[in-house]
C-alpha cells in the first residue's frame, strides 16, 4: 500500500510539473514550442539513421511534431506532450500554419526508469487527416499506427500514421499505441488571436503568423522531391 501511495505521488510530482509547464497560455511558451519543432525537424533532415523519413516525408499528408514527450514509471507509467501539426499541400508542397496539440497516455505492464522522446508523426492517409482534425483521438484504436524509420513490413505500407521517435535515458515498454491526441484550443486562440478549429487553419486557412513561417520553410525543404524513394 505504501509503495502505491509513493508511486502514485511520484507520477503525479512529474506530470503536475510537465502538465502545468505545458498549459500556461503564455505566448512565449507557445511559439518557444514552435522553435523547437523547427530544430528537431531540421536534426531529423540531417539524421543519417532517419533516411527513410527524410525520402518519405514528400508523401506525407501531414506531419505532427512533438519535440519532448516525457515518460515515466514504474510498472504503471504515464506520458505527455504538446506539438504542432502542420498539413501539406500535394500539388504545391506548401506546408500550412501549425495546429498546437497535446498527446498524453497511461500505461501498465513492464516499464522501468524515465525518459524524454522526440517525436515525429507522419500523417499518410484520409483516415489519418480526419482523425487529427477531430476533437480528440487515440493512437492505435482509431488509426492504425507503426514504428519507423524503416517501418514495419506490410503494416507500415497500410498504417494511416507512421511514428519517428529518438528516446534519451532508458525506458522497458515504450510505446505511443493507446495515446490519445487532443486540440490545445487555448494555445490556437493565443496563437492566432481569434477563436479557431484545427479545421480553420488547416483547411480553412484563414489564419497567418509570420512567426511560424520559419518552420514551413524547413518543412517544404525537408519534403522536396527526391529521386530515390526508399521502400518499406
Amino acid at each position: 500500500m505504501l509503495t502505491k501511495k509513493l508511486l502514485s505521488f511520484f507520477l503525479f510530482t512529474i506530470f503536475s510539473c510537465q502538465i502545468s509547464t505545458a498549459s500556461a497560455d503564455d505566448y512565449t511558451d507557445i511559439q518557444a514550442l514552435v522553435d523547437q519543432s523547427t530544430i528537431l525537424m531540421k536534426s531529423f533532415g540531417d539524421d543519417p539513421e532517419m533516411t527513410w523519413f527524410q525520402h518519405n516525408i514528400q508523401y506525407a499528408k501531414a506531419v505532427f511534431i512533438v519535440p519532448q514527450m516525457l515518460k515515466a514509471g514504474f510498472f504503471i507509467g504515464g506520458s505527455g506532450g504538446s506539438g504542432v501539426l502542420l498539413s501539406r499541400d500535394m500539388k504545391t508542397n506548401i506546408w500550412s500554419y501549425p495546429v498546437f496539440y497535446s498527446m498524453g497516455a497511461v500505461s501498465f505492464g513492464l516499464q522501468i526508469g524515465g525518459e524524454a522522446s522526440e517525436i515525429v508523426l507522419m500523417v499518410m492517409t484520409d483516415k489519418g487527416m480526419d482523425s487529427m482534425l477531430s476533437t480528440s483521438f487515440k493512437l492505435g484504436a482509431d488509426v492504425t499506427v507503426a514504428a519507423g524509420p524503416l517501418g514495419q513490413g506490410a503494416k507500415a505500407a497500410t498504417a494511416d500514421i507512421l511514428a519517428f521517435a529518438r528516446s534519451k535515458g532508458a525506458f522497458l515498454g515504450v510505446s505511443i499505441e493507446g495515446a490519445i491526441v487532443n486540440p490545445r484550443d487555448k494555445w490556437n486562440a493565443a496563437y492566432y488571436k481569434q477563436k479557431v478549429s484545427p479545421a480553420d487553419i488547416i483547411i480553412g486557412n484563414t489564419t497567418h503568423n509570420p512567426q511560424a513561417d520559419a518552420l514551413r520553410t524547413t518543412m517544404a525543404e525537408q519534403s522536396k522531391l527526391k529521386t530515390t524513394k526508399v521502400s518499406y
